[in-house]
């Protein structure tokens, strides 16, 4: 029996048009989620390096200041601590301490020939810089070379408030007087006094 095949490549059925299908629009919340995780990955991974590279830095500084502390002496440190220690305290006391050789050089050069100073005492309040007060005791030829004297003192600016007291005439004929006035420690200090004569 003979079969007929009828092979034929021509589609017997209309051929119907296949209607492309519309893309889906995107989802806006995935799209700001896949940033959102992909930006917290690289995050988490950059982080992750960092603290590792922080983490050999710290090794690395700990073994430099190890080899660093080995290579001083810590008798030597100890020593240099105290040496420390005592500069500071005679720095202290350098600076708190007072010179009164810049009263006797102004003194020097603003006394005249005819007056002269028998006593001579200071005092220093207990704040380093209250002013010093100084009380002297003098005799001069004549009231006229006081009050030249009185003069002068008032033109230097060491001498604070000079104020003649107690006059009055001795058995030679000379006037007796007192003297008080006040100066800045900052003229007296002895650093300072040290420094401009140098």
């Amino acid at each position: 029996m003979e079969q007929n095949f009828q092979t034929s490549f021509i589609p017997k059925k209309p051929i119907i048009k296949q209607r492309a299908e519309a893309s889906r629009p995107v989802n806006p919340l995935l799209v700001i989620a896949l940033f959102i995780l992909f930006t917290v990955l690289v995050a988490s991974g950059g982080l992750y390096f960092y603290t590792q590279l922080k983490g050999k830095n710290l090794e690395n500084m700990k073994t430099s200041l190890g080899i660093a502390q080995t290579r001083f002496e810590p008798t030597k440190l100890a020593e240099l601590q105290v040496l420390d220690k005592r500069l500071l305290a005679a720095n202290k006391v350098l600076s708190q301490h007072i010179a009164v050789t810049p009263i006797f050089e102004a003194l020097e050069d603003i006394t005249m020939k005819t007056v002269r100073f028998t006593s001579f005492a200071y005092s220093i309040g207990e704040d380093i810089n209250s002013p010093i007060e100084v009380k002297m005791s003098g005799e001069a030829v004549g009231y006229r070379p006081i009050a030249l004297q009185s003069d002068l003192f008032a033109k230097n600016k060491i001498f604070i408030d000079p104020v003649f007291s107690n006059l009055s005439l001795d058995q030679n004929g000379n006037i007796v007087f007192d003297l008080t006035f006040s100066i800045d420690p900052e003229v007296l200090n002895y650093k300072q006094t040290i420094s401009t004569d140098v």
